[in-house]
């Protein structure tokens, strides 16, 4: 350290912390067979965008029909190549085993499915001659199907994206009149370093994946795509994002052209390279379709009314229903809502808020009465919307939840009648029971959680004893009659594979939901998980004990969670704070 002198101020360069990129090395002359496999293995792993380094290592026709798009498996760890023969003089040919165990892959689609067995693939070589006057050279004449590499270099490649398609009754009026355009999330990844914008943009133009296909429509016509010879998409110095499309969007018109552009730009929001502000579709020969900004992308979807959410709220030591401003400091003091439910005309023992904030439901203390009110002053609680027969507290009806058309789900726990239930708008007379396909006879839905779109639910299924998260699709098949609506749950799939008990869920924005669970062997934990069942990198949330209760907005307020320390919440960038020792049953709206 200097002693003397003076001191003199310098400028700080902020810049982010370096990625790691991996960049592959072509195979080297006389490399023995093992070599070629662990090469190109290693290729598989690097950021070329059409893999050319990976196909030196295979003969000229294998590169020609090997098809990397089709498929990624995801293993635990990096696969293993083991020798199933002997390198023979001449032009025998050398196979080789690939194994591990697979958790997930990626379809070409580029969805993320979970798995859990047992991965055996071949590679089989020949020595083919590269180079005229040279020796042959062992090169794969068989490869795997697609991609093959361990969990970590998948986390490192690939990054996830929600792109946005409109629920299929988007556009009717909902229960206050107005139109809707209500925009469901379909993740999918893409590669981190090979164009991540491009590749989102064509995503969306190539359409819903085939799990979200039956309840979401696309205002890109089909086979649309972009104008020919257009590599790649890039936003101007005033972050506007300009898209030529091919001939298909020709005869669009101005209307659609924005809600084609407001699917794109909400796509690119969860890009984190992506700073576009204002989207421009042209005409394949070069004409103006249509410019859309954000603010009027905002006004164009259906109200998020997540996003608007001024509250918290969950119930105090009297079971009356209490709210207090999601950002403000620990030491405010919630007050109770206005309405039979904060007037604690019956004591409750889970709520949910309607996604407007006008309205509550609420489960009885005995877990057998479901009730709605207004919250407004004056308004009454009257009649039960549904009653369960279960004997026992434990039992009986779960916490209910909103979605966004305003109809109520819940589920009755009851032993001999379990169910899932929904009520139109909240109504008693508009009550239909679900049927929830790929649920086994034994098993009993725990906890229900809708999405704002009304297109997926979360759901806690307890089944052999374990408690697990399945998130299914939500399909509405109208009846001949008007208004008649048969109401429906498929293709259930694990959100949280890796956990063999889940005790609470809650929506957490588009696709990703906030999980209370263990591992096998493990302790509880609090983690954000996506609902096609991976997990987001770099979103480790602090520990907390023994928490029944989650709640999330779609924004930055909060996380809520009751634990043995009450009502908490953890505000960004802190440690979890006291809200109420003594209050139950945390929830944001829906």
């Amino acid at each position: 350290m200097p002693d003397s002198g003076g001191l003199e101020s310098v400028e700080a360069s902020q810049r982010p912390d370096s990625q790691v990129r991996v960049f592959a090395l072509p195979p080297q002359d006389d490399a023995a067979a093992k070599s070629i496999v662990e090469g190109f293995l290693e290729a598989l792993t690097g950021d070329d965008p059409s893999y050319a380094v990976a196909r030196k290592y295979l003969t000229s026709k294998a590169a020609k029909t090997w098809h990397p798009e089709r498929q990624t498996v995801v293993l635990k760890e990096a696969p293993g190549a083991t020798s199933t023969d002997r390198a023979n003089s001449g032009d025998d040919g050398h196979g080789f085993e690939l194994t591990g165990t697979q958790i997930a892959s990626l379809d070409e689609e580029q969805a993320y499915r979970p798995a859990d067995h047992r991965y055996e693939g071949r590679l089989h070589l020949s020595l083919v001659e590269t180079a005229k006057g040279k020796p042959k050279q062992w090169r794969i004449d068989t490869p795997p199907d697609g991609v093959v590499l361990g969990k970590t270099d998948f986390q490192r490649i690939y990054q996830s994206v929600n792109k946005y398609y409109y629920a299929v009754d988007s556009g009717a009026a909902s229960a206050g009149g107005a139109s809707q355009n209500r925009l469901v999330a379909d993740p999918v990844f893409v590669r981190r370093w090979v164009d991540p914008l491009t590749e989102t943009v064509r995503e969306v133009l190539a359409g819903p994946t085939r799990w979200l296909n039956p309840v979401v429509t696309t205002s890109f016509p089909l086979k649309a795509g972009l104008r020919a010879g257009t590599k790649s998409l890039a936003p101007d110095d005033a972050n506007k994002l300009t898209v030529p499309l091919n001939k298909t969007a020709d005869s669009i018109g101005s209307a659609r052209c924005k809600k084609m552009a407001a699917q794109i730009l909400y796509s690119l929001r969860d890009l984190s390279s992506s700073s576009v502000d204002d989207v421009e579709l042209e005409r394949a020969d070069g004409r103006l379709m249509c410019t859309l900004a954000k603010p009027a992308a905002d006004a164009l979807v259906a109200p998020r009314y997540s996003e608007g959410t001024e509250y918290q709220y969950f119930l105090d030591d009297k079971g009356r229903l209490v709210r207090m401003p999601g950002t403000s400091g620990s030491h405010q003091k919630p007050e109770p809502v206005a309405g039979p439910m904060g007037e604690g005309e019956r004591r409750m023992r889970s709520v949910a808020i309607s996604r407007d904030q006008e309205r509550a439901a609420a489960v009885s203390g005995d877990g057998r009465s479901l009730y709605v009110a207004s919250m407004v002053t004056n308004a009454s609680l009257g009649d039960a919307l549904a009653h369960s027969g279960a004997k026992a507290e434990k039992d009986g009806f779960t916490t209910p939840s909103w979605d966004g058309n305003g109809d109520l789900w819940v589920a009755d726990r009851d032993p001999k009648n379990p169910r899932l239930l929904v009520f139109g708008q909240g109504q008693a007379d508009r009550m239909q029971e679900v049927r929830v396909g790929d649920l086994g006879d034994e098993a009993r839905i725990e906890a229900v959680k809708m999405s704002a779109d009304g297109a997926r639910i979360a759901l806690l299924v307890n089944e052999d004893g374990k408690t697990r998260l399945k998130v299914g699709r939500v399909e509405r098949e109208h009846g001949t009659t008007d208004g008649d609506v048969e109401i429906s749950v498929a293709d259930l799939g694990l959100a949280a594979p890796e956990m063999e008990e889940v005790t609470a869920v809650s929506w957490a924005g588009g696709s990703r939901l906030v999980v209370v669970g263990r591992e096998p062997g493990g302790l509880q934990q609090i983690r954000y998980v996506q609902s096609d069942g991976s997990t987001p990198t770099g979103q480790a949330l602090p520990g907390l004990t023994r928490v029944s209760e989650i709640a999330a907005a779609d924004t930055d307020l909060p996380l809520l969670a009751h634990s043995d320390d009450g009502i908490v919440r953890l505000p960004s960038g802190s440690a979890w704070q006291s809200v109420l020792k003594d209050g139950t049953a945390p929830v944001y709206p829906g």
